[in-house]
């Protein structure tokens, strides 16, 4: 029996015991990319298992977080990686590509990381970057149920000195379950935006177990509760100073985005050619002996290989943009990170879409057997890109390059 089915999913879950050692600290870009490729080697092997029977992925998100991966973007000054915004996203696409859910857990840790520094002061920034190159994991308690918008909240703090209170109720909280810190999106007196970051094992929060989305489905995205939680001040990060001003925030939450579904797209079509290569029939008019020899197959794989790269050189060149936005923060710089971002946004929206679902089209009827479990990567596809729509990304650039108009400043854009 696995852990969750063994918690009554009405109930909140224990926080999950800490990794005992200290973990490792990158030092180079090429390390990272290295260290991605063999977790995503690993993480690979029972993606399917994990998603067809909801398995917690708890090794698998201890050895990512070990790994040195979730620092990678902790300031050299506080003994960080600082290693550059397009080689995160490349480990996340990596990791993406083995296990979309896996690959998403890691995103709202490393935008509060990119947070902290843009907004914390000194002595916040080293108190808390102290912990994520420990090996400490953010979850997050961000987004609520059903407020009118996403950037709408009803969780609220009050002052109680040294520490703040917490109430309110959250929804769509990836990582929360197997996090050991939660930040939690709470509104002061004055309606600002804070991220209040709570023990995991604080009184008072409960995290459940109820996500039911039909795709990410390991991601556990479920309810957070917050009854009169406690949080000392040394935690409360005042994340709104965020988007008072031009930073590349946002477009750093965006761009962990794009990296998840170009990973999901680059994993539909590794397996629609080894599908084809391996277990596909040649159609009956075809004249053909192998399904690999299918003219139109032929022409579809290069169609989609084709688009798949470009997100990938969308998805650098909005990497090169946003570190050129978090190391000279202007109106220009950080809208150019947004607009790129938004691009390769768009390009991996599409191509994840249109990779999960012509892999049925070009592998055939046996793939849909369950045995294979692939429909899982259309279902990740459909439920990830939900995540902020892209006719909506097409706006903010046509708005941009017809009429000069910016991107809103909110992590969304």
């Amino acid at each position: 029996m696995t852990l969750h089915q063994q918690i009554d999913k009405a109930a909140g879950v224990p926080a999950i015991a800490r990794p005992s050692e200290p973990a490792h600290i990158i030092t180079t870009d090429a390390e990272a990319i290295e260290i991605a490729h063999k977790l995503a080697n690993d993480f690979i092997k029972d993606a399917a298992k994990r998603d067809r029977d909801r398995i917690w992925p708890v090794a698998e998100l201890d050895a990512f977080s070990q790994s040195g991966l979730w620092s990678i973007n902790v300031p050299k000054a506080f003994g960080g990686p600082e290693l550059s915004y397009g080689t995160l996203s490349k480990v996340i696409e990596i990791i993406s590509a083995a296990d979309s859910s896996i690959g998403q857990i890691a995103q709202n840790h490393l935008g509060v990381v990119a947070a902290i520094r843009t907004v914390s002061d000194l002595d916040q920034q080293k108190l808390l970057f102290g912990e994520v190159l420990k090996g400490t994991r953010f979850g997050n308690a961000f987004s609520e149920f059903g407020s009118k918008r996403a950037v709408d909240f009803e969780t609220t703090f009050t002052d109680h000195g040294d520490h703040v209170i917490v109430n309110g109720r959250k929804f769509y909280s990836s990582g929360a379950l197997l996090a050991h810190k939660v930040p939690i999106v709470a509104l002061d007196d004055q309606g600002r935006a804070w991220y209040a970051i709570a023990d995991r094992s604080a009184p008072g929060l409960t995290v459940i177990d109820d996500w039911s989305s039909f795709g990410q489905r390991t991601t556990l995205s479920g309810t957070v509760i917050l009854d009169n939680v406690r949080v000392d001040k040394a935690w409360l990060v005042p994340g709104y100073k965020g988007y008072e001003v031009p930073t590349a925030d946002g477009a750093i939450f965006q761009i962990i985005q794009v990296a998840v579904d170009t990973g999901i797209a680059k994993a539909a079509i590794d397996e629609t050619v080894n599908f084809v290569r391996h277990k596909s029939r040649a159609w009956v008019d075809s004249g053909l002996d192998h399904a690999y020899d299918d003219p139109y197959t032929i022409q579809a794989v290069g169609g989609l290989t084709l688009r798949l790269h470009a997100a990938q050189a969308l998805l650098e060149k909005a990497g090169l943009a946003i570190d050129a936005a978090v190391a000279h923060p202007t109106a220009e710089t950080v809208a150019h990170a947004q607009i790129t971002t938004a691009e390769a946004k768009i390009l991996s929206t599409e191509v994840a879409i249109e990779a999960t679902n012509k892999l049925f089209e070009l592998a055939g009827t046996r793939s849909t057997l369950a045995e294979y479990n692939l429909d899982r990567h259309w279902r990740n596809a459909r439920t990830h890109t939900l995540h902020d729509p892209v006719r909506w990304k097409y706006s903010i650039l046509g708005k941009y390059f017809l009429n000069g108009e910016k991107p809103p400043l909110h992590a969304w854009s």
